[in-house]
């Protein structure tokens, strides 16, 4: 069945991290090379905190019984049992909502090395920041676990698994897309959050999945 989009809220509960859908977001300003992040710091490109946000909602508990959830709301797959959401959002827009994500997700609890972001289309500012420093000192980032880390989609085979991936379908070739979300998945541990074209993303991914 193809991934169904769901209102923006990012869960985490008992049984595992629960994303739900945002609207797509707006065409981004171009953002200033971000320093380091960490669980309190603002998102890359944004030092300066803006108003704060709302609290998380309260995760709800699943029942002990009762009918299956929607496909949208619990869905896995069986290769590495992480659930799937969907963000709409415009080639524009993608980056811009894998940051809010990332955002909802700190504020929720997750620690900042849970987190991989991969980008199909233009990378990400903190990576091509950290890459003008070398390779080896850019990778050896991500064994080191400390901070969420950025990383081209063309890449995701030289990245680690991590309880949670967000991609942002941010451009690139429809094949190239294709390949490297199914791989994204295997990196997935607990939770992949694909922000991008819904019709782009289920045909990456497959309408069984």
């Amino acid at each position: 069945m193809p991934l169904i989009p769901e209102e923006s809220q990012i869960h985490e509960s008992a049984q595992g991290p629960r994303a739900t859908a945002a609207a797509g977001r707006p065409v981004p300003t171009p953002r200033p090379v971000p320093g380091p992040r960490t669980a309190a710091a603002p998102r890359p490109g944004n030092p300066v905190p803006g108003p704060a946000r709302p609290t998380p909602p309260v995760p709800r508990p699943q029942p002990a019984a009762g009918p299956t959830p929607s496909a949208a709301e619990n869905r896995s797959d069986l290769r590495s049992g992480a659930q799937i959401q969907l963000i709409p959002a415009t080639a524009d827009g993608a980056l811009d909502a894998a940051e809010e994500a990332v955002d909802l997700l700190l504020e929720s609890g997750r620690a900042p090395g849970d987190v991989l972001v991969l980008t199909t289309g233009e990378q990400h500012p903190w990576a091509a920041h950290e890459l003008s420093f070398g390779e080896t000192a850019y990778w050896a980032q991500q064994e080191a676990r400390e901070d969420v880390f950025f990383a081209d989609a063309a890449a995701v085979e030289r990245a680690a698994a991590r309880p949670v991936v967000v991609v942002a379908v941010n451009g690139g070739a429809d094949d190239a897309v294709s390949c490297s979300l199914p791989e994204a998945l295997t990196r997935a541990t607990a939770l992949l959050i694909v922000c991008g074209d819904a019709e782009r993303v289920n045909a990456a991914l497959g309408a069984g999945v």
